[in-house]
């Protein structure tokens, strides 16, 4: 029998993934899409999403100015991840500098300080990088709004939320009335109808969240690219419908007897201020063969590294991807001028 003890078990598991001073908000836990659905009238993401939707316009730099949109994590703050590391370390090596110091909170000691700067990124050719995360259940969150917002503390900081990765067979809320999941080992699940709704309508309000924000700012940016593992969440977060057969996305969950649709950010944008996902497919087999012969590896042995992004991250945070985004910020940028 499930009780609301083996929710508490799940909120303990949660606070490990936060880094003093930063602390969980024990009722942004969402384990599942019913979970997620609710939280879109929680009073802390109802504030974000009036934030997002009109109050936030961000403070650039002059330049070529990039919106780079990566992936939210487990660990919060999403720069004290491994991936957010790695990713900002391949940035910083490139020549970017931040424009402006870090937040005492994250600097980590022995390490560069700048790592830890959340402001916009310059680079002596003139390319101005603006990061933001893709997060459910919060949409959008600038990177200089990771900590706080014009509303106090941001909930960025405060949520785990790993409710939405059907693949993990763990994301459901057993102990509510309302879910449909079947169990299929011990600690195993496999989705019901609940679950699959649910996890549509969640799926198109961050969509819809996303494009809210964007459509109002997206004329700041000569680029926006999304810097997403293929297959996941995230990904169909972006892409619209007539994009997804080559990223290999789905567009439809069939329900039962109903196929529901999936909406993209990029359905809901004009296409001149449409985001562009990468990796893209052929960059991820290069980038395997590459990692093979850094490891002196065949392609097949080096398929678990690389899913692991050499590590406790994903292929995302990889050298051998990291350099497909450079070029392509730093490639395009220079056409440009």
């Amino acid at each position: 029998m499930v009780t609301t003890d083996d929710r508490a078990q799940r909120v303990r598991e949660s606070q490990q993934k936060f880094r003093p001073p930063f602390v969980l908000d024990e009722s942004l836990c969402l384990y599942s899409p019913q979970d997620n659905v609710d939280a879109l009238e929680h009073p802390r993401i109802k504030d974000w999403f009036a934030f997002t939707d009109s109050r936030y316009t961000p403070k650039l730099p002059k330049g070529h100015r990039i919106l780079l949109l990566l992936p939210c994590t487990r660990t919060k703050p999403y720069i004290l991840s491994t991936e957010h590391r790695r990713i900002n370390q391949a940035l910083l090596d490139a020549g970017f500098k931040p424009t402006a110091k870090p937040d005492p909170r994250l600097v980590s000691p022995g390490e560069d300080p700048l790592l830890f700067s959340t402001a916009p990124l310059t680079h002596p050719s003139g390319v101005v990088i603006h990061r933001a995360v893709i997060s459910e259940p919060l949409g959008l969150v600038p990177y200089e709004h990771m900590l706080d917002y014009d509303g106090g503390v941001s909930p960025a900081v405060g949520y785990d939320d790993p409710g939405l990765f059907e693949n993990r067979g763990n994301a459901v809320s057993p102990w509510r009335a309302d879910c449909t999941a079947e169990r299929t080992g011990p600690q195993q699940w496999r989705w019901g109808p609940n679950e699959k709704r649910a996890y549509v309508e969640m799926h198109n309000a961050m969509a819809g969240a996303v494009a809210r924000c964007l459509t109002r700012i997206g004329h700041l940016y000569a680029q926006r690219i999304a810097w997403v593992a293929p297959g996941l969440t995230h990904r169909s977060f972006v892409l619209a419908r007539g994009e997804r057969p080559a990223h290999g996305i789905v567009a439809h969950r069939l329900v039962e007897s109903e196929r529901l649709a999936l909406t993209g950010v990029n359905d809901l944008l004009p296409r001149e201020a449409a985001i562009t996902c990468l990796p893209s497919r052929a960059a991820c087999d290069a980038a395997l063969l590459r990692l093979a012969e850094r490891l002196g590896v065949t392609p097949r042995q080096a398929t678990g590294p690389f899913g692991r992004g050499g590590g406790d991250a994903t292929p995302l945070a990889l050298p051998e991807l990291l350099q497909t985004l450079l070029a392509e910020i730093l490639d395009q940028s220079r056409a440009a001028a």
